[in-house]
């Protein structure tokens, strides 16, 4: 049978758009989901571990580990939404829409997502930025760098104190929650939510278009959102740069010998944060733009009557899966921040050596403890019972 297809007018393309179902392949149905339940089980424990060690284990806290922790606080959020997205994405497409578990995920799930990203982002461009700035104050090449005389000195000073980096910490976090919370709430109230009451239509459920695509208002807000984050990741880039340029100014010098530890470690943590940003997170706000542009460019299909909607796959279903799956890429990162720790911070690594050699030794210990108990034992028994035998003799005998 022929399908006769015309293109609809704009007021109504959007309306058209959302009778299409999505379509999902194995890779939302079961990769998604596997993924995020072994990300559930790596990332609660290791930031559960780290946040041990930042609060209990080091007794004089350095602005970086405040950095760290507040990180740590963000990743054991975002870990305990793991199984919740594990669900969606294996029965979003059987759960209703207004379904007690889709408006956990939409109102609930969907803002600490989104708020760990940028809460992330924006923690480790300020640990880049602030290595970089004490690394120009305390080494000097033939001639000092220009963000010397830029910056005030006040600046420089503040970067040690412990309290300066509370307040940054506290200021990421309510710029985060204010800047993210307005966007996500509108848009799980009133662009998921507004093809609900549409009559006629495919059943309307919570892995759908309206829930995956948005609308208007949150992709102006998502594209303003991706802007900010090339923002920082620039600025990483240019501490990167700086740093090697300082660097090879100071290769030039002979005073600053003693100082090319120092500079190799903060070129490897700044490398280290780079590396994250690149591979985490780049992918995903690289793609969203282009996803965002063809949601709202693409002109939408109507069936002509008679032809089942509900029986065709909605156009993106396919960039709607590979978004999910950059997102995924995006969300890994609570798994390896604190292998990342491990590496950028030297007392982050000791102390949680230390940790897990007395937890060992501990084990061991009690092993022994109850390996030298049941031993006792065994020899108690033994001795009843050698006991038990030589008294039965002796009653024997005097019986006889």
């Amino acid at each position: 049978m022929e399908d006769t297809l015309h293109t609809l007018s704009p007021a109504n393309a959007s309306s058209a758009s959302f009778d299409y179902p999505l379509c999902p392949t194995a890779a939302t149905l079961f990769f998604l989901p596997t993924i995020y339940i072994l990300l559930f089980f790596t990332a609660l424990p290791g930031n559960l571990l780290s946040l041990w060690v930042f609060l209990r284990c080091i007794s004089t806290m350095s602005p970086t580990h405040v950095y760290l922790s507040h990180l740590s606080i963000s990743n054991l959020l975002l870990s305990i939404t793991t199984p919740f997205l594990a669900a969606y994405y294996a029965r979003g497409p059987v759960w209703t829409l207004r379904g007690v578990l889709c408006q956990l995920v939409l109102h609930g799930i969907t803002p600490v997502l989104h708020i760990n990203i940028y809460i992330s982002l924006m923690i480790l461009t300020w640990v880049a930025l602030s290595r970089f700035a004490a690394l120009i104050q305390n080494t000097h090449a033939s001639r000092p760098s220009a963000f010397t005389t830029l910056l005030p000195h006040g600046f420089f000073t503040r970067l040690t104190k412990v309290s300066f980096a509370n307040t940054v910490c506290v200021t990421v976090w309510a710029v985060s929650v204010c800047g993210i919370v307005p966007g996500t709430v509108y848009y799980s109230v009133h662009e998921a939510m507004s093809h609900d009451h549409e009559k006629g239509g495919c059943e309307k459920v919570c892995y759908s278009p309206a829930v995956e695509l948005g609308g208007s208002v949150s992709g102006t807000l998502s594209a303003m959102v991706i802007s900010i984050f090339f923002v920082f990741y620039l600025l990483v880039l240019l501490s990167y740069m700086m740093v090697l340029r300082h660097i090879r100014r100071s290769r030039r010098d002979a005073h600053i010998i003693t100082s090319k530890s120092l500079l190799s470690r903060v070129l490897r943590n700044i490398v280290v944060i780079q590396v994250v940003l690149s591979v985490c997170l780049l992918p995903y706000h690289i793609f969203k733009p282009i996803f965002i542009s063809l949601a709202h460019d693409q002109l939408e299909l109507a069936p002509s009557p008679g032809n089942d909607t509900c029986s065709s796959c909605h156009p993106l279903s396919i960039f709607v899966e590979l978004k999910n799956c950059l997102f995924l890429l995006a969300a890994l990162r609570a798994s390896t921040d604190p292998v990342m720790y491990f590496v950028l911070d030297r007392t982050f690594r000791c102390q949680t050596l230390r940790l897990l050699r007395c937890n060992e030794s501990i084990a061991k210990r009690r092993q022994i403890f109850w390996t030298t108990k049941e031993s006792t034992n065994q020899k108690v028994e033994r001795l009843g019972e050698e006991n038990v035998v030589t008294a039965t003799a002796e009653l024997s005998q005097s019986v006889l």
